[in-house]
């Protein structure tokens, strides 16, 4: 885990090694960046994120102390970004990086002036955020996670790693409204793919827990996990379930496989956050969000935990390793 202490550093070490001109494009003035992250401090994605968007930063030639000041917020849940939300737009930031879509909401709620640049989002026009992709119009722009098409990719490849495949529960936090657009292009794709798919409520670890039990006491079932603050939570817990129940589940981002979940597809979310310091580098140099596209992923991660898919009972077709950009073993 990276203290508060090594990120500073990390943005403060190297500033002897940029060059002389670099340094001359940065103004005299300290600039203040405001950080509202989802989740407790002590989260190794979260950390691995944040130290993503450091590193840009950094790449910028932004260090902490000598050119910007940083202030961090850590969110475990809706009160608490409404409540730092409000406490980082008081501080009158030149710009805040929002981690997610509860974020970016609970900073559009304090303010619709300051600098907001997102990094990871899905929908942000269906969810008010920005206007376009192209034209995001206001306060807010950033990095997209993906359009709901990619939702039906989750269903088809857990189909192809378990062909036995007959139902599917999905994994959400309905009071995402985003969450409702990826369940209905997994739905839209289930008839022919001959699947029974069903939501799963996700508001917390009790719900969780009962719910996927319960779906468990049928045959044939897998799970597709969305991603949201309470899936990011409690994801050990999902994990866990997921191999006593021995239901084959397939996850949104990396880290679960990694933790010992079977598969996952989706954007690097660790660039993303890297490649948004570059837009609150834009923005610090006086560009609008306004007028800064909202971009989204050219490139999707495929990963296969192997150990995991060998304690379920199944067999990897080869053609799935093939395409697979890592596999766990």
């Amino acid at each position: 885990m990276i203290q508060r202490r090594e990120f500073i550093t990390l943005l403060g070490g190297a500033a002897a090694s940029w060059p002389l001109a670099a340094r001359a494009q940065q103004p005299d003035r300290l600039r203040r960046i405001g950080v509202l992250m989802t989740g407790p401090a002590n989260d190794a994605e979260g950390q691995a994120r944040l130290t993503g968007f450091l590193q840009g930063l950094q790449e910028f030639g932004w260090s902490a102390g000598r050119n910007s000041r940083i202030d961090y917020r850590w969110a475990a849940d809706d009160a608490d970004r409404r409540k730092y939300a409000a406490e980082l737009v008081a501080l009158t930031p030149d710009v805040i990086l929002a981690s997610t879509s509860p974020s970016v909401a609970a900073l559009q709620q304090a303010s619709r002036t300051v600098p907001i640049v997102f990094a990871s989002v899905t929908d942000p026009v269906g969810q008010g955020f920005v206007a376009s992709l192209a034209r995001p119009g206001g306060n807010a722009t950033g990095f997209a996670l993906y359009e709901y098409g990619i939702s039906a990719k989750w269903l088809e490849l857990l189909k192809e790693i378990a062909p036995q495949l007959k139902r599917v529960a999905v994994v959400r936090d309905p009071s995402l409204p985003f969450t409702s657009g990826e369940l209905g292009a997994i739905q839209g794709a289930a008839p022919s793919l001959r699947v029974e798919v069903s939501p799963l409520g996700a508001r917390d670890a009790s719900e969780i827990e009962l719910g996927i039990a319960a779906f468990a006491r049928g045959s044939n079932g897998g799970l597709i996990v969305l991603g949201s603050p309470v899936t990011l939570g409690h994801h050990d817990l999902i994990i866990t379930l997921a191999a006593e129940h021995r239901l084959p589940a397939v996850y949104t981002t990396r880290y679960f496989v990694t933790d010992g979940g079977l598969m996952s597809y989706g954007p690097d979310r660790v660039d993303l956050y890297r490649r948004a310091a570059g837009y609150v580098d834009r923005i610090l140099k006086g560009e609008k969000p306004a007028d800064l596209a909202v971009q989204v992923p050219t490139k999707y991660e495929l990963t296969i935990n192997l150990k995991t898919a060998k304690a379920l009972g199944l067999t990897v077709p080869p053609t799935l390793l093939a395409r697979a950009d890592e596999v766990i073993e």
